[in-house]
């Protein structure tokens, strides 16, 4: 663990030393249909859908039709194939990427759709319409990915576990929703597709069109003619995986921090019920578990830790050694949240406070900081972002372009 500023300066203990440094939560937005934030927040987010007009006016798909098809040939990169067959289990079939262009099918062909994930990742117009959803937390916030469908494609009628944006990209998507009370699937289907979907309204979405869904809301997008999506999605972890996530990082934090500690009985006296737990080793057991709990931050850094954990498909390639930083920007695929005694980045976690831990807020709030952030940064903190350029999870004096 790393320290950042002068731990003195942390004041006493429930101080909330967070700095309010991001967007003006209160103005209305287009983006929301002349909502503000707060107000989406407060009367939709996880309670009822919102379907906004022209939520970008004039809106044109950064990223082309051939762009697309080049990112789901990566490998790096994760990518499905869903078509309509009626040759196939249920009349779908769905295979995984990478797909060179001569394996998908021809563009002229009906019902088929190749679902991208993660674009936000590879392009830097799509990276910058994902920042705009950044009113939700960082922590919530997971990905942009494009669906694109030639006519009459989709994925069937299903529901998702977490918040979605369904932002029309390209020509036209027809949508029927519902709040679906039968949650029970189609068998012998390679998707998740809901055995009896129930719409209770119906929409057809042009580019610049979006419609917010909350979880387990029932959806059922067709294309109307050639097609793409952007679905801006968010990170919902179920509490038994997270749980199991966390107790196994505080194991792991407890093994590097306290020597082997074994079990020892020698008053263990001889036993005629030797299919009982002794309780002594109960308590041993006890002690084990309350260890790992033994510093009151020890949780908090795991979650930080955990959330900013990058994706097993991404890497970072080395970058340069500045001579100085005149201004650094997080790379697309940089995670970086704080709390009050931490900072978080790509599942590393630092001890920060002061002046300092302000800047290093500044940095995960805006996602970039300007020469005069950086003449207030210590030695150790200017040491700390020059360390993270060479690691490629910060690009340095890139104003224009942060790969």
């Amino acid at each position: 663990m790393i320290s950042i500023g002068e731990l003195s300066q942390l004041g006493p203990p429930g101080l909330t030393l967070i700095p309010k440094i991001s967007m003006d939560t209160t103005q209305p937005l287009p983006l929301l249909g002349g909502l503000s934030p707060q107000q989406f927040m407060k009367r939709h987010w996880q309670k009822k859908p919102l379907l906004v007009r022209q939520a970008i006016p004039g809106f044109t798909a950064p990223l082309s039709r051939a762009a697309l098809f080049e990112l789901a040939g990566r490998e790096e990169v994760e990518s499905r194939l869903v078509q309509q067959s009626p040759k196939s289990p249920g009349g779908w079939q769905m295979k995984n990427g990478p797909f060179d262009r001569k394996a998908l099918p021809a563009l002229r062909q009906r019902e088929w759709t190749l679902l991208v994930q993660g674009v936000d990742g590879h392009d830097a117009a799509v990276h910058s319409l994902l920042q705009q959803f950044r009113f939700v937390p960082e922590a919530r916030l997971d990905d942009l990915m494009v669906s694109y469908a030639t006519d009459g494609g989709g994925v069937g009628p299903h529901f998702d576990s977490y918040d979605v944006f369904l932002l029309q990209a390209h020509g036209q998507r027809r949508w029927r929703i519902g709040k679906q009370k039968d949650f029970s699937l189609q068998e012998g289907v390679p998707l998740k597709i809901l055995a009896h979907f129930e719409a209770e309204q119906e929409f057809v979405l042009e580019p610049g069109d979006m419609l917010y869904l909350p979880p387990r809301y029932a959806h059922d997008g067709v294309a109307q003619g050639e097609c793409m999506t952007y679905s801006i999605g968010f990170r919902a972890p179920q509490q038994v995986e997270l749980a199991r996530e966390l107790l196994l990082r505080l194991a792991d934090d407890v093994v590097d921090g306290v020597a082997p500690s074994l079990y020892r009985d020698p008053q263990q006296p001889a036993v005629d019920t030797p299919g009982a737990i002794p309780a002594a080793l109960q308590a041993f057991a006890l002690k084990a578990v309350e260890q790992a709990l033994k510093d009151p931050l020890a949780l908090a850094r795991v979650l930080g830790a955990y959330l900013t954990e990058p994706k097993a498909n991404v890497w970072f390639d080395g970058g340069d050694t500045p001579d100085s930083l005149q201004h650094v920007a997080l790379a697309r695929s940089t995670r970086m949240v704080y709390d009050e005694q931490h900072i978080f980045i790509n599942g590393e976690a630092f001890r920060a406070a002061g002046r300092d831990a302000t800047l290093m807020r500044r940095l995960a709030d805006q996602r970039e900081l300007g020469h005069a952030d950086l003449a207030r940064a210590s030695a150790g903190a200017l040491d700390l972002l020059t360390s993270w350029c060479e690691d490629g999870w910060l690009i340095a004096n890139h104003v224009d372009e942060v790969p």
